[in-house]
């Protein structure tokens, strides 16, 4: 799942350096992000109650230091860069479901699903390292510190050197790590998943899923330099054609090829997602203003930091090795087990990918204000954040825990899928989404650590110690109480991550106040609690699921929004003030 750099943040086509001095646009930029927030559904003022200090706009003398005459309409800029990052990311999450909808109707839940998933930890690993967190990490405050060092007129081009110093190699790194997978498939199905029934079938999956580390790779360096370049469409619509590639393929190939289809289409997928971004950066890369715009000869080439790839990968690796814990341990449960573990975390986690849209927009801001040296707004624009995304996932939680059963029924149960699918799903869902609310603080803070572009070892240590206690306590609850005790340790675990990230070192890149954003998360926790009470109750009263979704997930909603708005939550009071402005303008355009 970012805002532009300073000099790129006027318009989708405006041209780096055209309108404003180095360094003021920057701030402007930054002191923008909460304001498109507003635009954009994202974030507005803090709410009366918030304790002094968290979440508040900075002073008025801060907001924008623009060139008289010169000033950018940068808070629609990043309203519509929210709107299309949000757009596109909602159609991927929705054909995600399509696609895990499509595979439960033609193989259902079994053997064939069993050892396609264990392949498929080879793309979820991808992405997470490639596109979403880790390669992120490292190369979208490279991209802000070089366009910072554009912007202030360093000789040459600093974004084409980084380039040229760094896409060689990591390409290089993706082929041979992809080609290793490839050939040491039969020896990795029987590590991921020793008690597989077919690992022959699993073996064949994972051949073709290893195709993704290349273009999982090359995906994600396009979408982090083309993020902080300020350019959202093509890097917000690769989930749009990966998933599209991956359904298509499973419908066209399924009868022949069986399970193995859906591995092809995750090949092809992966070739469609750098497909769609290339022509952009190569437009982007060949800005002949840029070129006139640049002094003195080519500058050298600068690879990323070694160091910096190191940490941001590694706590990459290690967080999504939670998977191949859980997955290691339900392959010694009976058949089905990985494939219930897998539709319920796909559906659960729908409302943490939408928490975490608005940091997905405003992590180049807050690179490129440390960039600048703005501590203090990098700062508010994170706890801002936290407590958007808190409220936002706090939300999604309490409607999976009162409607999981009405949701698992009317997304899965067709074809192979059957009501006891159905049963074990849910309960697996509610206990998985548990941990949703540390799933997205550790998201959202550990960008807290890596916006400077600094190497850093702490986050990787809380997410280790977060390992030890999902693998300690998975391999302690299996024997009591199977697929539900491995979900159960998930959520402990990742938990415990958010917990050692929010209290770590002030020394950090951004120096988050955890006192106040523990105040701040309080409000919606207790609010989320009371709508799911109030949710489960009325969605057990209809019969059919779909009445009883709608019941349960309107009074989620209702009790939500109304309790945490009166406890003074952000997110709450945001989506009051989002709600009146976008009816106030759809009345006005109704009645004028």
């Amino acid at each position: 799942m970012s805002v532009p750099a300073a000099r790129t943040a006027v318009r989708e086509d405006a041209t780096p350096g055209a309108d404003a001095t180095p360094g003021a646009e920057a701030r402007a930029e930054a002191g923008t992000a909460a304001e498109a927030g507003t635009e954009a559904g994202a974030g507005t003022a803090p709410a009366s109650g918030t304790a002094p200090g968290f979440g508040t706009a900075p002073e008025p003398g801060r907001e924008s230091a623009a060139t008289p005459g010169h000033a950018p309409p940068v808070p629609r800029f990043l309203a519509r860069a929210a709107l299309v990052t949000a757009s596109l990311s909602v159609a991927g999450a929705l054909l995600g479901l399509v696609r895990d909808q499509s595979l439960a109707r033609l193989f259902g839940a079994g053997r064939d699903t069993d050892a396609f998933l264990v392949a498929w930890t080879v793309p979820e690993f991808a992405a997470t390292l490639l596109i979403e967190e880790g390669l992120a990490f490292a190369l979208i405050p490279a991209f802000s510190a070089a366009l910072a060092r554009r912007a202030q007129g360093a000789p040459g081009d600093p974004v084409r050197s980084l380039v040229a110093g760094s896409l060689p190699r990591l390409s290089l790194a993706f082929t041979a790590v992809g080609a290793l997978l490839a050939a040491a498939a039969p020896q990795l199905v029987g590590v991921l998943a020793p008690g597989l029934p077919d690992p022959a079938l699993a073996v064949d999956c994972t051949r073709l899923t290893a195709t993704c580390v290349l273009s999982f790779g090359l995906a994600g360096y396009c979408s982090a330099a083309l993020r902080a370049h300020g350019r959202y469409l093509a890097p917000a619509a690769i989930y749009v054609v990966y998933n599209i590639a991956v359904i298509t393929a499973m419908f066209a190939l399924g009868g022949h090829w069986g399970v193995r289809s859906a591995a092809f289409g995750v090949a092809a997928g992966g070739c469609l997602m750098v497909l769609v971004q290339l022509p952009d950066l190569v437009r982007r890369l060949r800005d002949r203003t840029v070129t006139r715009a640049a002094s003195g000869g080519a500058a050298a080439a600068r690879p990323v930091d070694v160091t910096l790839m190191a940490t941001v990968l590694l706590f990459g690796l290690c967080r999504q090795s939670q998977v191949l814990i859980e997955r290691f341990l339900a392959s010694q449960l009976p058949a089905g087990a990985i494939s219930h573990l897998n539709y319920a975390q796909k559906v659960a986690q729908i409302p943490m990918m939408l928490s975490m849209m608005l940091c997905t927009v405003t992590f180049p801001v807050v690179a490129r204000a440390l960039a600048d040296g703005d501590t203090e707004r990098a700062r508010t624009r994170v706890e801002r954040d936290l407590a958007v995304a808190a409220a936002l996932v706090l939300l999604g939680t309490a409607a999976v825990l009162a409607c999981a059963p009405q949701i698992i029924q009317l997304l899965f149960q067709r074809g192979a899928f059957t009501a006891a699918d159905t049963a074990a799903t849910a309960g697996v869902m509610r206990v998985y989404a548990l941990g949703l609310l540390g799933q997205t603080l550790t998201g959202v803070l550990v960008r807290s650590y890596f916006s400077a572009g600094r190497a850093t070892w702490y986050p990787l240590a809380a997410m280790a110690a977060g390992i030890v206690v999902t693998s300690w306590t998975g391999a302690c609850a299996i024997g009591s109480w199977g697929v539900l005790g491995i979900a159960a340790a998930n959520a402990a675990g990742i938990t415990v991550t958010a917990v050692l990230l929010l209290s770590g070192p002030a020394s950090r890149s951004v120096p988050v106040r955890a006192r106040g954003v523990l105040r701040e998360l309080s409000r919606p926790l207790r609010a989320a609690a009371a709508a799911t009470a109030a949710g489960a109750f009325a969605a057990s009263l209809p019969a059919a699921p779909l009445a009883g979704l709608l019941a349960g997930g309107t009074t989620v909603t209702v009790v939500f929004v109304l309790l945490g708005h009166a406890l003074g939550a952000q997110g709450c009071t945001f989506a009051i003030r989002f709600v009146r402005t976008l009816a106030g303008r759809l009345a006005h355009a109704v009645l004028r």
